[in-house]
């Protein structure tokens, strides 16, 4: 089969099965839901002397990338419900395109859904934010609304190569969860352990949402060190489906 016609066919497992599509629009809802609910409740009186409302505006980010993290697990999990996986490799027999075929949908979706997501965060976040709201021409906002659809796909894919490793969604889930979401916001509040969860798929990812770096790590090195992790991951997954069977 043609990469074109294996693509074809990843697009059509995701788009007929509700639960990988209810995943990315809660993608969508729950970044922009809360982070418009939070740019609205904003109080002047509470902000910080370093107050950074192109961040302020994706606060709900943390929450949606957990549908994230859902949509890459589900669309991969899915396959391994019913023997659905040797159907595919029977009619795929080249498991290294079958796999790319499907993290590249897995990660062109995550990016398209985040981009539109990033937008939308930040235009109703700045417009909710009144008088402390900035516009897309201020320095850094551009870079992270687009950030927030790179990071939101990167996550996908990352999610999806834990998938193939662990081959459970609630192995995968459970795993992915409690590192996205916990490690870094619970165990990074002292300076010692936080040069070390700086470094973390999440915190480093989100380095590129900040209209001026965070102690030193750049927005896009940050990016880089998601993409090495979302890389490294991705190959474990190959490695694995290469090695068993279905």
């Amino acid at each position: 089969m043609t990469v074109t016609s294996v693509l074809r066919s990843e697009w059509a497992k995701v788009h007929t099965v509700h639960a990988p599509l209810i995943s990315l629009a809660c993608v969508l809802l729950t970044t922009v839901g809360i982070s418009a609910l939070a740019c609205a409740t904003y109080s002047p009186d509470d902000a910080a002397d370093d107050f950074d409302p192109v961040f302020y505006s994706f606060f709900g980010l943390s929450f949606g990338q957990l549908a994230a993290l859902c949509f890459g697990v589900l669309v991969v999990t899915g396959e391994y419900k019913g023997g659905a996986l040797s159907i595919s490799l029977a009619a795929v027999p080249r498991r290294g395109l079958l796999y790319g075929c499907k993290l590249a949908v897995i990660g062109g979706l995550g990016l398209t859904v985040g981009l539109v997501t990033g937008f939308a965060s930040f235009l109703g976040g700045q417009a909710l934010l009144g008088d402390r709201g900035v516009g897309l021409g201020e320095e850094g906002a551009l870079r992270a609304a687009l950030g927030c659809g790179l990071y939101l796909g990167l996550i996908a894919v990352l999610a999806a190569g834990v998938a193939t490793l662990l081959r459970g969604p609630v192995a995968a889930l459970g795993l992915l969860i409690p590192v996205l979401t916990f490690v870094q916001p619970v165990l990074g509040a002292t300076s010692a352990v936080y040069d070390v969860t700086r470094f973390l798929p999440d915190a480093a990812g989100q380095s590129i949402l900040h209209a001026t770096p965070e102690q030193g790590l750049g927005p896009w090195t940050g990016l880089a060190v998601l993409a090495l992790w979302t890389a490294a991951l991705a190959v474990a997954g190959w490695s694995a489906l290469e090695r068993r069977d279905a």
